[in-house]
């Protein structure tokens, strides 16, 4: 990637819906890169996406588009599209030879994410999953983004910014290490005053970022027998415009499968989630009057202690077009 003012769109995978928001038969319309994906459901439960335009008059899929058994039909004419894209009926004759163009899916933990790479070229790396099997988000909150997906995931690096903006303090226990299009680092946060409450209220966060699209956050809490998850989804939808997704679950810490918990044990589990949600927006909301009004520096001057700037800079350029 060449330095530029603007950035490009970058390869990865990318947050589109939550599984739950996609019920069988459901069609829905999302912006992606710049252009529409329509996102739908088989009656046998398979997730699909494909360009919104059907290739015989082009119709819009998204509006009116609906599900009959395992196929996409078209609102205007009732053409119908098989799961691979390819046109399987008319109502009064043979198909054209025809197909949509599909984009490739992945389900893990709750969400749908969708692969983008500028050549059309496949998945080079997977999406990972937690290690606890059956976790998924039980509180969400989204909202757009006038800036990059890059400077967004970028923020959980910028350790200078946490006391400035969100009086958090932080202690680097793991630094960021590169694994390919991954990415770990291990802090330590709290709050930065009064000092009581900074030397009690601590908490050791795992951090995952998965390209430039999917940050997770890991929290134990020994104490509670609990463990705490947080998704932060960044997905371009535009020029320079980013639809940004905020999870929650909770669990029971040293329980290999999440769901395994009892009635009430879950009971708790999605009340701190929604706490955790609550905290995790109000800080949310002080980057985005930041985020809404900065400019991409690509360049940028950095100090001393912005060493996980120009490391997390590094790692980002390869999930952009070479120039």
């Amino acid at each position: 990637m060449t330095i530029r003012d603007e950035l490009p769109y970058p390869s990865g995978w990318f947050w589109l819906a939550r599984s739950r928001e996609l019920a069988p038969g459901t069609v829905l319309t999302l912006r992606f890169m710049g252009d529409d994906i329509v996102l739908y459901r088989t009656r046998d439960g398979r997730p699909r996406a494909v360009d919104p335009y059907c290739p015989h008059l082009g119709a819009h899929l998204g509006a009116g588009g609906t599900v009959h058994g395992q196929n996409l039909v078209c609102p205007f004419h009732h053409f119908t599209f098989a799961p691979d894209g390819t046109c399987v009926g008319t109502p009064d004759g043979p198909p054209p030879r025809a197909r949509l163009r599909h984009h490739t899916l992945r389900e893990r933990n709750g969400f749908v994410f969708v692969w983008y790479e500028p050549e059309g070229a496949p998945p080079t790396w997977e999406v990972p999953d937690t290690a606890q099997a059956g976790v998924i988000p039980t509180a969400a909150w989204s909202t757009q983004v006038r800036t990059y997906a890059q400077d967004i995931i970028e923020n959980s690096l910028d350790y200078r910014h946490l006391p400035v903006l969100h009086h958090v303090s932080v202690r680097e226990l793991d630094p960021p290490t590169p694994e390919g299009p991954l990415m770990r680092t291990r802090l330590r946060l709290g709050p930065d005053r009064p000092r009581a409450l900074k030397q009690r209220f601590q908490a050791d966060h795992s951090m995952l970022m998965a390209g430039l699209g999917c940050l997770r956050v890991e929290m134990p809490l020994p104490s509670l027998g609990l463990i705490s998850y947080l998704w932060a989804m960044h997905t371009p939808s535009g020029p320079r415009h980013t639809r940004m997704l905020v999870a929650t679950a909770c669990t029971d810490l040293r329980k290999p499968d999440a769901t395994s918990a009892s009635p009430p044990r879950r009971a708790l589990h999605r009340a701190f989630a929604r706490t955790m949600l609550t905290t995790a927006v109000s800080k949310v909301r002080q980057d985005l009057r930041i985020w809404n009004t900065k400019r991409y520096e690509p360049r940028p001057r950095l100090a001393a202690g912005d060493e996980t700037i120009g490391l997390f800079r590094h790692w980002a350029r390869q999930f952009y077009p070479s120039p």
